[in-house]
């Protein structure tokens, strides 16, 4: 919960108190790293990333190398669709993107060689620091927008979007910290969640008397009073990373950025999967309790963030371990709504963007943990595989309209040059980043600075 009030008589003459201000709570690291970005030139390109993670391990030949041709027990279950792009089939769930190939770039030859549900694999790819890419992002421009205050690294889950959703935990729970760790950096830098808890959208507000609200001057003399006094106070400091980034966010008016519900209905409307499936049929397998149809709405709220000076997005997709065991369902049957639901929300986000002009500003990363294995098993389902892993990459001033590498026969290993997460995040860095300005910034440790600039990027989207 974070609000600032002003009702009740232990207040200052600005109308608010110190226990008001301690009632914030939720969104980063405030003042110094802001102020630090707002002083100099950093070394980054006009760049946002929105991260899809798709928790689970999302099996690779039913997203986008079905196999067809392949024996019967290794060949995608919801068959394949014809792509703009001659010769190149998606697995059956994805008619939409089959029709936006020119808007993105796939990459069969990658391999986050990872077969566990951890997401540090992926995210932080052995990195000595241990701090995932948004963390090390977050670390170089500072925890909150220098113009806007929002968070610099935000993670979405389906939490955010409906405050009321009780998702039950499972292993999936169990790992998120390993998707936006901060590492040896600190947990100043890692991810904000806005499900953290309260009603964001209204809790966010300042919250003034109605004879005040026409008083925009005496309102903004207030909010300044008050943040003269706390930083003198050093009630800043003392609160945790949450309390200061909700009281960033909300003296500098950005709180609306996560409010969804203010976008045009018809825009709404093209983003929203609510309606695909119910996600209570879902949830009833162990593996999929954190499974939900909320993603289009999760994909909409990361454009809002990316338009308002969020820099990097993670948005969390929960319910892709397909095993068919007594925590699935039967022959991966969870493929088909959920599948689907990213095929719309995706195709949604892609299209939007480029309606707004923003398709190279925003990057977008579509991938998991792992793929699944090529064999299907007894049950109908595919089991945990880290040599070959989904993986789509739009926007960002890359190269689009490509299907980059290719595996062998039964897509069991890349039968072209392999790619890997060091690779992904090499990639993903030299889109946030100018390298050579960042080598030569002051203020950034050298450790982040050599984090950042080594690997190599996958080499046909730069």
């Amino acid at each position: 919960m974070f609000s600032i009030s002003d009702i009740g008589k232990a207040h200052d003459c600005s109308g608010y108190s110190r226990r008001d201000f301690l009632r914030v709570g939720a969104l980063g690291g405030l003042t110094l790293p802001s102020l630090l970005a707002a002083k100099e030139k950093l070394p980054t390109r006009d760049v946002s990333v929105v991260l899809l993670f798709l928790n689970g391990g999302p099996p690779h030949i039913e997203f986008f190398d079905p196999k067809m041709t392949a024996p019967a027990e290794f060949r995608s279950i919801t068959g394949e669709v014809k792509t703009n792009i001659p010769g190149v089939t998606f697995g059956g769930t994805f008619p939409r993107l089959a029709k936006l190939t020119d808007k993105f770039s796939i990459v069969r030859s990658y391999a986050s060689r990872n077969s566990g549900h951890k997401y540090d694999p992926v995210t932080v790819a052995g990195n000595p620091l241990k701090a995932s890419m948004s963390s090390l992002y977050s670390r170089v421009v500072g925890a909150n927008h220098p113009a806007t205050g929002l968070p610099t690294n935000t993670l979405i889950l389906p939490e955010a979007i409906d405050p009321d959703l009780k998702l039950n935990a499972n292993f999936e729970t169990q790992a998120l910290p390993t998707l936006t760790q901060g590492g040896d950096l600190g947990k100043s830098y890692q991810a904000f969640n806005p499900a953290g808890g309260g009603d964001i959208n209204a809790d966010m507000r300042l919250q003034v008397k109605a004879d005040r609200l026409a008083d925009r001057r005496g309102l903004l003399k207030s909010i300044d009073r008050l943040r003269r006094d706390v930083d003198a106070s050093g009630s800043v400091e003392s609160a945790d990373r949450y309390q200061q980034q909700a009281f960033e966010t909300i003296t500098r008016g950005a709180a609306d950025a996560f409010n969804w519900t203010q976008e045009d209905p018809k825009t709404i409307a093209r983003y929203d999967t609510r309606t695909l499936f119910d996600q209570k049929e879902l949830q009833r397998w162990h593996d999929m309790k954190r499974a939900s149809n909320l993603l289009g709405l999760q994909m909409l709220m990361a454009r809002r963030l990316c338009e308002r000076g969020a820099g990097f997005v993670t948005v969390s997709d929960c319910g892709w371990d397909y095993h068919a065991n007594n925590n699935s369902p039967k022959r991966m049957a969870g493929i088909w709504p959920m599948g689907g639901q990213v095929d719309h929300a995706v195709s949604a986000f892609i299209e939007d963007v480029h309606a707004r002009g923003l398709s190279e500003k925003i990057l977008l990363v579509v991938t998991g943990e792992m793929g699944r294995t090529p064999r299907i098993n007894k049950n109908g389902g595919r089991d945990h595989y880290g040599n070959l892993t989904s993986l789509l990459v739009s926007g960002g001033g890359l190269n689009m309209g490509r299907v980059i590498g290719e595996s062998d026969r039964q897509a069991a290993e890349p039968a072209t040059r392999p790619y890997n997460p060091k690779h992904l995040m090499s990639t993903i860095m030299h889109a946030l980043f100018d390298i050579g300005q960042l080598r030569v910034t002051d203020g950034v440790p050298k450790p982040v600075v050599d984090v950042i600039t080594a690997g190599t990027p996958i080499e046909e989207l730069v």
